[in-house]
């Protein structure tokens, strides 16, 4: 299913345990770990093509609310080039670079800045108070589950800041993970083969299904 592609994962740009190993066998075993992931992306990315080509608004199930997205034209994937935030402006391109940076162990970067665009439209001081905390919980403090690669002087910010938590209580780490992105891994996403064929002009192909 569509939604496997946002599991969680344990990720490699984080800063590294101390207590990873880093010696010859440490770096085959993650080499490993990453070839088979990056072969489970580009099967899921295939089946998540493959089931989201229908023209029309965004399908969702009643039982599960699982979304199924438009697959773009190939103009429109090309723009995703033109700059980072149309990427993040379409729901494919988005899921699609969600399950990239999954691929390269980084799944951790898009969804805190997600959990900050969330963060900022919250209105009400309790709920801004109780999300400000489990952003902190869950990407900020040290050994989090999913923990961003922020320096310290940016994370002891924020833990003052969310005791009196305001809606810019992330922005400067939010700026700084959307760069880091940006820089890194959104020109890897641009060269990937999955978004090389989305912007390939459609063609009849001997491996689809006859209809």
């Amino acid at each position: 299913m569509q939604s496997a592609m946002f599991l969680a994962v344990q990720h490699d740009c984080r800063p590294m345990d101390n207590n990873a190993g880093s010696g010859p066998k440490s770096e085959e075993k993650r080499e490993k770990m990453k070839r088979t992931l990056l072969k489970d992306w580009k099967t899921r990315l295939s089946y998540f093509l493959q089931n989201s080509s229908t023209p029309g608004k965004p399908k969702t199930s009643k039982k599960n609310k699982q979304q199924t997205f438009i697959k773009p034209s190939p103009e429109e994937a090309q723009l995703w080039s033109e700059a980072f935030d149309e990427l993040l402006a379409s729901k494919y391109g988005l899921a699609a670079f969600r399950a990239f940076l999954k691929s390269e162990f980084c799944e951790e970067n898009i969804e805190f800045w997600l959990a900050c665009e969330d963060f900022k439209k919250t209105k009400s001081p309790q709920k801004l108070s109780s999300k400000a905390k489990k952003i902190y919980t869950d990407f900020i403090e040290k050994e989090a589950p999913k923990e961003i690669n922020i320096d310290f002087q940016t994370k002891t910010l924020i833990a003052q800041n969310i005791q009196d938590a305001t809606s810019g209580c992330f922005t400067t780490a939010q700026k700084r993970v959307y760069s880091l992105m940006e820089n890194n891994s959104y020109p890897r996403f641009l060269e990937s083969e999955f978004y090389q064929d989305l912007c390939k002009k459609p063609q009849i192909s001997t491996e689809a299904h006859a209809t």
